[in-house]
């Protein structure tokens, strides 16, 4: 079961939406964006994406929405082989949901028992287990370190080395439970999924490649509204909202304007209520940013 989206109310007024506007739910997951976005559209056009299959269960029968069965990394492609050259707001909930986490059998949760697989899209041939199994000792460094930003990146990636080969969640946690930290154990291990989700289904290169298209496909005045859960997430989309680049480093025309066409809505990141901390812990690491298209001069 889908649970509620994160931040629903704050996300869509974020959009600033038209009834007669097109919009972009770019993480479709258990349609909750898309159905309060429908509730507000008049005659508009919403367009939901997403890799998951399990996803196409949720899609709602009304004539104004399309769905796309596959990654918003190719969300140009999409928009404009439904002839839609630009877009009035684009909404992105990273992450996974938790549908996906509650389900052993996808291998995304330290809580279960599954086997190693963490695909978003299952028609992806590079699943968790592979990693693990056949990558060298440097790279699984690299990924536990930049990833995962463990602190003992290369004492898990030798521990992991010694315990292949390995195939469950299980058999993970197990052959690096002496680096964690008694009474502390799941912020590491936490590290760790994340590292190999990330590198499995290439997280952050689907981001930036989903980033500057938004760029591109969002019409003046148009909104584009982001939920990110971790640092990495969260600072490229801050640096694309600032600069409209990864590195946040502005470019400037000859009059020191900056080149950049998206303006942050505000300075900061928007964070959960209370109410909604209370209601689901899941959200305590969301934060919600909003930048708006400018007409160039």
């Amino acid at each position: 079961m889908y649970h509620n989206p994160v931040m629903l109310h704050e996300s869509v007024e974020a959009l600033n939406i038209r009834p007669g506007g097109v919009y972009v739910d770019a993480t479709f997951g258990g349609g909750g964006h898309s159905r309060a976005i429908l509730e507000k559209l008049g005659n508009g056009r919403l367009i939901g994406f997403d890799q998951d299959e399990d996803a196409a269960a949720n899609v709602p029968q009304d004539e104004r929405f399309i769905f796309v069965s596959n990654n918003f990394r190719y969300l140009r492609n999409f928009l404009r082989y439904y002839g839609f050259d630009r877009v009035d707001g684009i909404l992105a909930d990273l992450g996974v949901s938790s549908f996906q986490i509650d389900a052993p059998q996808r291998g995304f949760s330290t809580r279960f028992e599954g086997v190693l697989d963490m695909r978003m899209d299952r028609s992806n041939p590079l699943d968790a287990a592979t990693v693990v199994n056949t990558y060298s000792l440097e790279d699984l460094t690299r990924i536990f370190n930049l990833y995962g930003e463990l602190p003992q990146a290369r004492r898990f990636a030798e521990a992991v080395l010694r315990a292949r080969p390995i195939h469950t969640t299980g058999e993970l946690r197990k052959s690096v439970e002496k680096l964690l930290p008694k009474g502390k154990e799941h912020k590491p291990l936490a590290q760790l999924f994340q590292a190999l989700r990330i590198e499995v289904n290439q997280e952050l290169e689907v981001l930036e490649e989903f980033l500057q298209q938004s760029i591109e496909m969002l019409d003046n005045g148009g909104r584009l509204v982001v939920i990110a859960y971790h640092s990495l997430e969260d600072r490229l989309v801050k640096n694309y909202m600032k600069a409209g680049n990864a590195s946040g480093e502005s470019e400037k025309d000859f009059f020191g304007n900056s080149k950049s066409s998206l303006r942050p809505v505000s300075r900061k990141a928007l964070t959960p209520s209370d109410e909604e901390l209370q209601l689901n812990n899941r959200s305590r690491s969301a934060r919600l940013r909003v930048a708006e298209k400018v007409m160039m001069p």
